[in-house]
């Protein structure tokens, strides 16, 4: 769980990032504010962002959730054995 929340935190602290430049950046260039266009940018922004700087953290978060299902798996499969030598 630690690796999901790091990696989240990670990515709302790029959009708030992408968020605050994209808007100054508006702010320098006009005199009014697109607020929801300023968030699409910003969202576009941060998506690319993050897959390019946030690979490790994402790849911790993939193996954690790999070796999870593995581990529920494998479990699955003793049970079923287990119930297989009982009948």
């Amino acid at each position: 769980m630690k690796e999901f929340w790091i990696y989240t935190a990670l990515r709302a602290g790029l959009f708030v990032g992408a968020f605050c430049l994209v808007g100054g950046i508006w702010l320098l260039l006009a005199d009014t504010v697109n607020v929801l266009l300023v968030i699409v940018i910003a969202f576009l922004v941060s998506g690319v962002a993050s897959y390019v700087l946030l690979e490790r953290q994402r790849s911790a978060f993939a193996a954690k959730v790999e070796g999870r299902a593995q581990r529920m798996s494998q479990r699955y499969e003793e049970i079923r054995a287990k119930e297989d030598t009982e009948d």
